[in-house]
């Protein structure tokens, strides 16, 4: 584990927990990866995973302009997008998508500690809702921020001080979970803790500067949660 910056508030409790969704919580990453590949080959295109992987966290506008300047002005963008829409819902529907590990322990934690907790995610307002009416998560959260909700997406600082906002919250005294750059990224931006279980990016540099610490898998939390948890 590795102290950061954020040293200062590394002593405040935790009266919040706000989650990312894709890559933290649902093992939806590798997923998105598949069908944007299937997206591109179904175009005539070749959209590999390593392109793929740069769009790990980013807002959908931000993902858009990214295919755009790498193909071109003559790629079908809102095909592909659609397309690769379409790929995924079926993914998932085939019963495809799963949770990452520790996820029901942590929220068990929080239930058991009366913890209240909020997702701030890049996803659209009905894949969220979808996929985490799948998987049996939806009601498991007080509040979900989507990109819908927000006029800046991560690493702006919005969605998670939104979500603090809905928690009632204040930020120093809230713990930010992420698996991504810009994740980790937004939540420091917002002075939240917060706390990085890489998913299919490996921490850089940054990473362990901006972050609290880097821990393996959501178990990891709820030992930090243990210390730092309100009397």
């Amino acid at each position: 584990m590795t102290v950061t910056t954020q040293a200062f508030t590394a002593g405040a409790p935790v009266r919040a927990v706000i989650f990312d969704m894709d890559g933290l919580l649902l093992d939806s990453e590798s997923l998105a990866m598949d069908s944007m590949v299937s997206a591109g080959s179904a175009l005539g295109y070749d959209v590999p995973y390593e392109f793929c992987r740069r769009m790990i966290g980013i807002p959908a506008d931000a993902c858009r302009e990214l295919v755009q300047s790498t193909y071109g002005k003559d790629f079908p963008l809102q095909e592909f997008f659609a397309i690769h829409e379409v790929h995924l819902r079926e993914l998932v529907d085939e019963g495809k998508l799963g949770l990452k590990n520790g996820v029901v322990e942590l929220l068990d934690y929080l239930d058991r500690h009366k913890i209240p907790r909020a997702i701030a995610t890049s996803s659209s307002r009905v894949r969220t809702d979808h996929h985490l009416a799948l998987v049996g998560l939806l009601e498991r959260f007080d509040h979900i921020v989507t990109r819908d909700d927000v006029s800046r997406g991560k690493p702006h600082p919005e969605p998670y001080l939104t979500a603090a906002g809905k928690l009632g919250v204040e930020p120093a005294l809230c713990l930010a979970l992420e698996d991504s750059y810009n994740g980790v990224r937004a939540a420091h931006a917002a002075d939240i803790r917060v706390i990085m279980v890489p998913d299919l990016l490996d921490p850089i540099a940054e990473m362990h500067e901006k972050a609290l610490h880097v821990v393996d898998d959501l178990h990891r939390v709820i030992a930090f949660l243990d210390v730092h948890r309100p009397e």
